[in-house]
């Protein structure tokens, strides 16, 4: 084995004899060889054995050769003679010797390893990476890559560390130079033996940057404990979150083991570990794409009908509402498993939604489908049209997530345009409210208004009115148009909101004024882009 060199030979005898698989022994020589860790288990076991053989065949010829001074085997043996009484907590095993080497290759070859758990074992095989594969094509996703991640248990970690451990002592203990702690890490040598057989199986590459994920959870229930002192001993690393199952997550065990000091650690387990009795369990193989977002304006012609569910106490108040009535077409056509919906402001149920429409953006979550034709979103925004006459939806569309950005950039610089009826308590002639057609970037300030202090912290906003034009109707009616800039609050504008709101319509006029409907005509927001009908 041409990776392998004889400063490498100490630790592969003592992983050999104490129950290592051989690619956990490639991560501890530090074999960085991504086509060595694919080769069959057998065929490596033999490569090692081999590897031993001929080092020992070398060494006997030195032997041979050279009477004085002694061979490096006998001036091992008369270091470890005199070498301190390690026993089980910090023992130091014998290395075995070359008539004793089948034996430990055929008690490694049919062990659980001591290191891995069996994850660079039986969950290398063909088997597993059908049971894979399977999972991911009944899961019916569409995908033109993958990225493979995988979860391993924390006591892992434990275990790498108690074999870097017992491979530092054992160094010391030959008066070597300690080996590089380079080791490869476990899931990058796992998925340098996987990804090649799940691209071949799948028939796509691998992709760091995919946005689809196949991942495998691993656990091992008989050893899980073996953790748990490191809460004693650094009980400052292992916080409860809120998002976690249990407080010995990977991260918290790592900066454990980084913490403690090595007698402490040696106390709590034989050196080397001993095997498990049984394998990883693969809990969990899943699949997950990245959210697919869908941006459009819609208009709202309802004045009963709520932009996003209105539930007060538990309970509904309306049947729909604009996010549903679009949410729930997008949702079947990409078979999401949920969405997030967002929009450039929002308008009260009562309030229509005119002109252009409102901009509006829908993050599907973990959509099984994500190709779609400009023509089939022509039809998708069809079908939604179609499905209601309270909404209509244009210029629909697949957009980026940094896209979405746009539609809420500078949003209370943008500006709106409303048309409200509005009501006197007192009689007016056209020449009472014509004055409102002169005022031009009118301050005003906003307490929040009464209505929506339950959801807004309480606070004085500062809003402009950048013109009005009046339309008389009758002596107690008249339509005013607005420009006003984004986030005015128009009818505490037009009532005056008990004085919350000043100046208002009310005060303007010298008299009680109130607000009967209220339309918006549009929101100048030039996103998303047009499409062409």
């Amino acid at each position: 084995m041409s990776s392998l060199t004889e400063k490498d030979r100490p630790i592969v005898q003592l992983l050999l004899n104490t129950g290592t698989c051989p690619r956990c022994i490639l991560r501890f020589c530090c074999v960085g060889s991504q086509m060595l860790y694919r080769h069959p288990h057998k065929d490596l076991m033999k490569d090692l054995q081999e590897f031993l053989k001929d080092s020992q065949e070398e060494e006997d010829a030195v032997c041979l050769d050279v009477a004085d001074p002694p061979c490096k085997r006998i001036r091992l043996e008369h270091r470890e003679e005199g070498a301190d009484d390690l026993n089980h907590n910090g023992a130091i095993p014998q290395l075995p010797s070359a008539d004793d080497g089948n034996a430990a290759v055929e008690s490694s070859a049919g062990n659980v390893c001591n290191v891995c758990l069996g994850v660079l074992q039986e969950f290398c095989e063909a088997d597993f990476i059908k049971k894979v594969c399977q999972k991911v094509n009944s899961a019916d996703y569409q995908f033109t890559s993958f990225v493979f991640s995988v979860s391993l248990p924390p006591q892992l970690s434990v275990r790498e560390t108690l074999v870097q451990v017992t491979i530092s002592l054992l160094f010391r203990n030959l008066g070597l130079p300690l080996p590089k702690d380079d080791i490869v890490q476990l899931k990058e040598a796992y998925k340098w033996i996987i990804h090649p057989q799940l691209s071949e199986e799948l028939g796509v590459p691998a992709d760091g940057k995919s946005l689809f994920e196949v991942s495998v959870v691993f656990a091992h229930p008989e050893t899980d404990e073996e953790c748990h002192f490191l809460a004693t001993a650094c009980p400052d690393c292992f916080k409860p979150a809120k998002n976690k199952q249990s407080v010995f997550t990977r991260m918290a065990v790592i900066k454990a083991l980084e913490k403690i000091k090595e007698e402490d650690f040696l106390k709590h387990f034989p050196c080397p570990p001993s095997s498990p009795k049984n394998l990883c369990d693969a809990l969990e193989i899943q699949c997950n794409n990245g959210a697919v977002f869908v941006a459009g304006r819609y208009n709202k012609y309802s004045r009963n009908l709520p932009q996003t569910p209105w539930i007060i106490d538990g309970e509904r108040k309306l049947e729909s509402s604009v996010e549903e009535l679009i949410s729930e077409h997008l949702m079947a056509e990409f078979k999401a498993d949920s969405f997030n919906f967002s929009s450039s402001g929002r308008e009260d149920v009562d309030v229509r939604t005119l002109g252009n429409g409102r901009p509006f953006a829908i993050e599907l979550v973990n959509p099984r489908r994500i190709h779609f034709s400009a023509e089939e979103m022509k039809r998708l925004q069809q079908a939604i049209n179609d499905s209601s006459d309270k909404i209509q939806v244009r210029d629909l569309q697949l957009v980026t997530r940094s896209a979405i950005g746009r539609m809420k950039e500078g949003e209370e610089e943008k500006t709106k345009t409303y048309s409200a009826l509005i009501w006197t308590d007192k009689a007016i002639q056209r020449e009472d409210i014509a004055f409102l057609d002169d005022i031009k970037e009118l301050k005003l300030d906003q307490k929040t208004p009464l209505r929506v202090l339950h959801r807004r912290p309480l606070a004085v906003r500062c809003r402009l009115i950048h013109t009005m034009k009046s339309e008389y109707i009758d002596e107690h009616h008249f339509r005013l148009h607005l420009k006003t800039q984004a986030g005015t609050y128009i009818k505490e504008f037009v009532h005056g909101d008990f004085g919350r709101t000043k100046p208002n319509i009310g005060s303007l006029l010298n008299r009680t004024a109130d607000i009967l409907e209220l339309d918006v005509e549009s929101v100048d927001v030039d996103w998303p882009p047009a499409l062409a009908d």
